[in-house]
């Protein structure tokens, strides 16, 4: 063979094996194609995945360079369709969410959102059409699942969240109601179980909670099963089957991230929610309630004079409400409801007039048994409202069943067409309600003040977890009771008054109670009705948290420690200039009140009892002012 024929052959043997090799990394590279999603710069991005081979999703969330969210199965299955497995991509189209909206409580009442949005399209093998929807901003990640064909109900998701190995958890067990403690795990070892939909996990230095939004009576509520050792927690729905009929848009699974700061102080869930349902808000409003149930329970339900009184107390302090409790009616299965007259049954209509008289609102406890029927809601609801009721306080739902967030579908509009407040306990937690529906002015769903377990670590967990997601009826104030954690601490008590949010703040004192600690009640006549914006100024979960919460001017600060005395270091990120703040503390005899003179950005220290900490309020300094007092 002459050189010229050999150099030919080697030149066709060589372009053949690059060729082959080329063709390997490529059929390497096509056996799984990803697609991220991200905001801005800084924030956190979301990639998702499609293996190829096995047709299967999965999701991860990165930010600064950190995992936050390793993959983690994405996938859903229908009577007549698996959508865990078998996908191919068709297609992708982005749009950017760029919205304005306002809110009657919360953490801000002015809210601007900017989301990028991506939706990626499947299809089975069998044809079958899935839509997956995700979004970024700058504090959270969240996706939902777009079935736009009828395949039958619900069997399960294969949804999950992945946390990278030793990522720190804290986890409340699940419950119903969802009232259990938070306590703090690492993500592999938490004990095998299941887990409320609310978890925070922490991974280098990011945070992350778990949580959705947008979830109506066309699906099922949601908690997370976790495995003994595995990282990994899984999206259990209530019901084995989750009823449809034809099209399907999932609830969001969303991950609030990014630093604490931002996690603590994210409008998340509420952002991902479809826009208010109520035009004219107007006569939506927020306020402290006197609730008397820890006062007086049953006996003061039952007693027009003692409500009287409470009414009383709430108009010199200026508080608007008063909340009557359970015991205020007998079951009106038990009255002649044809008889035009059996409202009068009641002494609530006096009791609406004499709050009225003395700017105080009435707002009514009333048991969900009492209101499951379109029939009762009939009954009750027009005659609250031709009474004057401000507001119901609707318990014992008791479910995150498919059937129960059908009755919340009903029930939403119903108390909203009669001009009511609600705040909803032994119930759901937010999961964006509030944004539809700004009327709710509180929910439950959390291990509160009348409970006995508490713990210090649990109170200052729950500013970083069950508060993130949306108002959380904590019901402070109960100085009276001995069994609180924070027992030695009136200040750490009254701070609980700012650093848990809540549309109606129920405080859960006595008069007496308050009238033995004048600089709480005096502290607690200041509070403000909302709050203008929100700001982490330290903390960590399960050991402190001290948040600063705006309104107009001037900032209220409350503060809770779990641990040993010692003197606390807060940052006051509240704006540049000079301050005069007004710090209330333990003392020998009671909450002690002292004044000082500071400069934004510089450290406060306060000295905290064990398992304690402190109220304060700042304003702006000028020469001369001694107090925040309006």
């Amino acid at each position: 063979m002459s050189l010229r024929n050999r150099i030919r052959t080697l030149s066709i043997v060589l372009c053949g094996a690059l060729a082959s090799t080329l063709l390997l990394a490529v059929d390497a590279r096509a056996e799984e194609a990803g697609w991220t999603v991200r905001d801005r710069p800084g924030g956190p991005t979301a990639e998702l995945r499609l293996d190829r081979a096995s047709g299967a999703l999965d999701v991860s969330v990165s930010r600064a360079g950190e995992t936050v969210l390793a993959p983690s199965s994405v996938g859903i299955v229908t009577e007549r369709a698996d959508f865990s497995t078998g996908l191919s991509f068709l297609g992708r189209s982005d749009r950017t969410v760029d919205e304005h909206y306002r809110t009657a409580a919360g953490k801000a009442r002015n809210r601007t959102v900017h989301m990028r949005e991506a939706r990626f399209r499947f299809r089975t093998g069998a044809g079958a059409r899935l839509d997956v929807v995700v979004r970024a901003s700058a504090d959270g990640v969240a996706y939902r699942y777009d079935l736009p064909g009828d395949t039958g109900n619900v069997l399960q998701e294969t949804s999950a969240f992945t946390l990278p190995e030793g990522s720190s958890a804290w986890l409340g067990a699940y419950r119903k109601d969802n009232e259990n403690l938070f306590n703090a795990y690492t993500a592999a070892g938490a004990p095998a179980g299941e887990y409320m939909m609310q978890a925070l996990f922490r991974t280098g230095n990011s945070y992350a909670l778990v949580a959705e939004s947008d979830l109506t009576g066309s699906y099922s509520g949601a908690r997370l099963a976790h495995d003994a050792g595995s990282s990994t927690y899984r999206v259990k729905l209530w019901d084995p089957q989750v009823q449809t009929a034809g099209a399907l848009t999932t609830p969001w699974r969303a991950v609030v991230t990014g630093d604490l700061a931002t996690v603590t102080e994210s409008t998340f869930t509420d952002d991902l929610a479809p826009a208010s349902r109520i035009h004219d808000t107007s006569w939506i409003k927020p306020g402290r309630a006197l609730w008397t149930w820890l006062a007086g329970g049953r006996e003061a339900g039952q007693s027009l004079e003692m409500q009287k009184g409470y009414v009383d107390y709430a108009a010199a302090r200026h508080w608007p409400y008063t909340v009557v409790d359970a015991g205020w009616y007998f079951d009106p299965a038990q009255w002649d409801v044809t008889d035009p007259d059996w409202q009068t049954h009641s002494w609530i209509p006096e009791l609406v007039r004499y709050g009225r008289e003395r700017g105080v609102g009435i707002q009514v406890w009333i048991h969900h048994r009492d209101l499951d029927t379109a029939e009762e809601r009939a009954q009750w609801l027009p005659t609250l409202e031709k009474w004057g009721v401000k507001g119901v306080k609707i318990d014992f739902m008791d479910s995150e069943a498919q059937e129960t967030f059908q009755w919340y579908d009903r029930i939403l509009p119903e108390t909203a067409a009669h001009h009511l407040l609600v705040n909803f306990h032994g119930s759901t937690i937010p999961k964006g309600i509030q944004r539809t529906w700004p009327h709710v002015m509180s929910l439950e769903g959390v291990n509160g003040e009348e409970k006995k377990t508490n713990t210090a670590q649990h109170l200052t967990t729950l500013p970083f977890t069950r508060n993130v997601i949306g108002s959380m009826d904590f019901t402070p104030g109960a100085f009276h009771r001995p069994n609180r954690p924070n027992a030695a601490s009136d200040a750490s008590e009254l701070g609980l008054s700012v650093l848990y949010e809540s549309g109606i703040q129920n405080l859960a004192g006595t008069p007496e109670s308050y009238e033995a600690r004048p600089e709480a009640r005096h502290f607690l006549e200041q509070l403000p009705d909302a709050w203008d914006s929100t700001r982490l100024l330290a903390g960590e979960p399960g050991s402190s948290a001290v948040l600063g919460r705006r309104s107009g001017s001037r900032w209220f600060i409350g503060g809770m420690y779990a641990g040993a005395a010692h003197t606390a270091e807060v940052p006051l990120r509240i704006g540049s200039g000079r301050w005069l703040v007004e710090t209330v503390t333990d003392g020998p005899a009671g909450p002690v009140r002292t004044a000082r003179t500071v400069r934004g950005g510089d450290t406060l220290s306060v000295d905290v009892v064990s398992d304690g900490g402190f109220a304060a309020v700042a304003c702006r300094w000028s020469p001369g002012r001694t107090s925040c007092d309006r």
